[in-house]
């Protein structure tokens, strides 16, 4: 006996259910990341675009989401990538800059989700800050 489009779509959350139920256990059952601590003269550093960047963390918390955290030093006129956007929110934090900025040491910045964004040294010195990506898509 045929069924029924009201009969059909009446079990659709049944046939979904558990296919949304293993999607997110799949994200519950990664490993958060273990405290420890990381010497700041074992990290290793890239160096793409003549930056320098020391990866400091990068995975689940506890309570499952995301983190990413990286160093950069830009040499003056420098600047890592092109700017950009992703789905991650991003907070940089200022650690080191010379006497002429816009943004300088001790300063913050943040970008939502998706905001197109950029960071470029204007500065006569190396400048160094932090970055902390936050949620979906984090990366380094």
């Amino acid at each position: 006996m045929p069924a029924t489009r009201r009969e059909l779509f009446s079990t659709l959350p049944a046939v979904l259910l558990p296919a949304i139920l293993k999607s997110k256990g799949s994200r519950a059952e990664e490993p958060a990341m273990p405290a420890a601590v990381y010497p700041f003269d074992k990290l290793p550093v890239r160096t793409p675009n003549d930056a320098q960047i020391r990866r400091l963390l990068k995975g689940r918390l506890a309570t499952g989401e995301p983190l990413e955290v990286h160093e950069t030093t830009l040499l003056p006129g420098g600047a890592p990538h092109p700017p950009h956007h992703h789905v991650h929110s991003q907070m940089w934090l200022i650690r080191a800059h010379g006497a002429s900025y816009r943004l300088g040491a001790g300063s913050v910045g943040f970008v939502h989700s998706n905001n197109e964004h950029g960071i470029k040294n204007v500065g006569e010195w190396p400048a160094t800050y932090f970055v902390v990506a936050m949620g979906p898509g984090t990366h380094a």
